[in-house]
This record gives C-alpha cells, structure tokens and sequence, in this order.
C-alpha cells in the first residue's frame, strides 16, 4: 500500500525532523511504499526560507523518492498562491492508496480534487499548522488569504478527506472557526520525538557522559533552553536574568539555539559561570542537549522542541498560550503567565526548592502517556492506524 505526502502548501526540507520528515519516515518504517510530492520551498543553512533553483527527482536521507514541482509562471504570484507544473502528471504517476496532505493553503488543491474525482482512493488526510500566532496576522492575511482562498480549498477537499489534522489545539479550532470544518472531522495529531534519538540519548550513560563533558557535578541542578532567541522570544534573557539573580552556583543554565543579531551583545553580557551558550544544535544535538537536563524551561512561543521534551519524559516550565496546553500529561509542567523575570524565578524556586514538588513533575513526566509523543505512535494515527488515544 502506498502513501503520498503532499508538502506544496508550504515548505519541504530535507535532513530536517519537521513533521513533513518524520511522517514519511516513520511510514515507511511501518512497511508502506511511500513517495513526497513537495514544492521549492527549503531553508538555507542559515535556516531562512529560500526556494531550490529548478524542479528534481531524488531520493532523501530516509531513502523515499522525492519530487519537488516548478511553481507556475508568473512565479511572482504562484509563488504565494501556491500553483505547480506537473501535479496532476506526478499524482498519476504515483498512484497513492493513501493521501497525507501537509497543509491545505494551495491553490493546486483543486488538481488533487480533480484527480480524485477520477481515481477515487482509500484515505485522505489534511493536517493544518496555521493559527493566529503565525497566521493571519493582518487584514489581508486573515479577510482574504485565510478567509476566502484557504477556506475555499479546504472546503473542495472536505468531501474526499477522513480527517483534519491540528498539529496543536489552537490549531483545530483554526479548521473549524476560519476555514468551516465540519467539528466531526477535526482532530488533534501532536508533533513530537523521534524514537531513534529518543532510545539513544535518554539513557543514564549518555545522560552522565555529556554531563561530565561540560564540567556539571553531581549536585548541580542543570537547566536547559533551546530554541532561535530573537526579538519575539526575548523571554531568554528574563530567563537568564532570575539564574543571576537567584545567586546559587549549583544551579546551571545551559542554552543553544541561534541567537539574533539584535539581541546579542544584551545576551553575551548576561552569560556567566552558570549560564552557558553552547551554540547552535541540529536535531541530534537538540536530544543530546535536552538529555543532561533536571529541567527545561520554554520561557517563550511554543516550539517543536515542547513536545520533544515531553517525549523525553523531562519536566519543564513553559509560558502559557491558549491551545497549546496539550504538553501537560497530568503535572508534568508549570505554565508561566507573565513575561517576567519575577514571575520565572518565583517558579523556579518552587521547584528547585522543594523536592516533593520537583520529585512529583519527575513522576508526572515519565508516565506511559508520553509515549504518544513519539513519531512512531503519531505515525500510525496519521493515517488510522490508531483511531483513539
């Protein structure tokens, strides 16, 4: 049986963990013969969007053929509009039995609708990682994009689709209040971890060996955030500033990710002895990093590193966001309400503090119930395996 990814709704990028990586890989793992039909759009190595230069046939890291589609011309609109050369030919070509569509934002949603029409098939699923934190930020973007050009698309291929997909809460209601999503049809598919990394880095051994490679003693209480630090994740450095001022040297803070330029010289001054920037990390080094962790704090917008850490079964403190309250397994998180430096020390405290409360969070963390954070769990759920958590 074959499955389909269809990534043209958005970016497709290879050697990455994003959800459009992991779902192929771990469907092929499952035994599918799987294909990914995706746009131009990649980052470059400085992780900032840029498009391939022509149209290719390859195979990824995972070993599934990929096929990247030459945007219609004029580019300068299909390029925003989302319209392809080719992806009636490709759909034909590949005869899915299963379609997994990443994102209905594109205008050549009717090319897939007229192909079904014809070669009706098994299953089709629509996942949506729009919401109003990264989406339809303006008048013309939620009144126009969202409202009428993405509702439109999602109502064509509502008829043929088992489910919608919202990778977060938020998300879910954003199929339902702007594109008009019949509730029955929408359901929540978390991101998560990838299981090979997962058993490789969350072992004491590992855990203790890169401990004892950044100098951390047995008694220090070891925090790490990651994640890109700029002007709308600012909370990093309240973050850095309740360690400082909470004046205890067991208590390590160790932060990675890409740290823009506006904010730099502010986040250099703030390291210390017990706050260490350890650079940026690729997905390996994220699970590597997470591992030598008592506690992880997102003191910032929700990352896919949330549910990662989840499935790593580590406690966190993370900042509260309407809909995204799904990482909370049953205490295995503290949601901060403020941005405030007041606010994160106060909490960490609490934590630190009292070993009943950190000992509790530990207890919450490690419950079976993180395993649904794994892609291998997501995977079968994406395309029903699985039909109730």
């Amino acid at each position: 049986m074959k499955v389909v990814h269809i990534c043209l709704g958005n970016f497709y990028i290879d050697n990455y963990s994003y959800q459009e990586n992991m779902l192929p890989k771990y469907h092929k793992k499952l035994g599918y013969d799987v294909e990914i039909i995706a746009s131009l759009m990649s980052f470059d190595k400085n992780g900032k969007r840029s498009f391939l230069e022509t149209e290719k046939v390859y195979e990824n890291e995972n070993g599934i053929k990929v096929t990247r589609l030459e945007y219609k011309k004029p580019q300068l609109i299909f390029k925003k509009l989302k319209r392809y050369v080719g992806t009636y030919k490709i759909l034909k070509e590949s005869k899915p039995d299963i379609l997994f569509i990443h994102g209905c934002q594109f205008l050549d949603m009717s090319i897939i609708v007229k192909y079904l029409k014809k070669y009706p098939i098994e299953k089709v699923y629509v996942d949506n990682h729009a919401d109003f934190s990264n989406s339809a930020t303006n008048f013309l973007s939620k009144n126009i994009l969202h409202k009428i050009f993405w509702k439109h698309t999602a109502q064509i291929i509502e008829p043929y689709t088992q489910k919608f997909f919202g990778v977060l809460p938020a998300r879910v209601e954003f199929l339902q209040n702007i594109y008009k999503v019949p509730t029955n049809k929408c359901e929540l598919l978390i991101m998560g971890a990838n299981d090979e990394l997962i058993e490789k880095y969350c072992n004491e051994k590992s855990r203790e060996t890169f401990r004892n490679l950044l100098g951390i003693k047995k008694n220090d209480f070891v925090i790490v955030t990651g994640g890109k630090i700029d002007k709308s994740k600012k909370q990093t450095l309240f973050l850095m500033k309740a360690i400082r001022n909470m004046n205890a040297t067991n208590i390590k803070l160790f932060i990675f990710g890409s740290i823009a330029v506006e904010i730099k010289k502010e986040f250099e001054n703030l390291c210390c002895e017990n706050i260490k920037y350890i650079g940026w990390a690729n997905e390996e080094e994220s699970y590597k990093n997470f591992s030598i962790a008592d506690l992880v704090v997102f003191p910032g917008r929700h990352s896919v590193y949330w549910e990662q850490v989840v499935a790593m079964g580590i406690p966190m403190i993370c900042k509260f966001w309407e809909g995204t309250t799904h990482v909370d397994i049953g205490g295995n998180v503290k949601f901060l309400n403020e941005d405030s430096e007041k606010e994160i020390k106060r909490n960490l405290e609490e934590i630190i503090y009292n070993p009943e409360v950190y000992e509790n969070m530990c207890k919450n963390a490690t419950k079976k119930e993180k395993n649904t954070f794994l892609y291998s769990y997501i995977a079968k759920k994406s395309i029903g395996e699985i039909t109730n958590d």
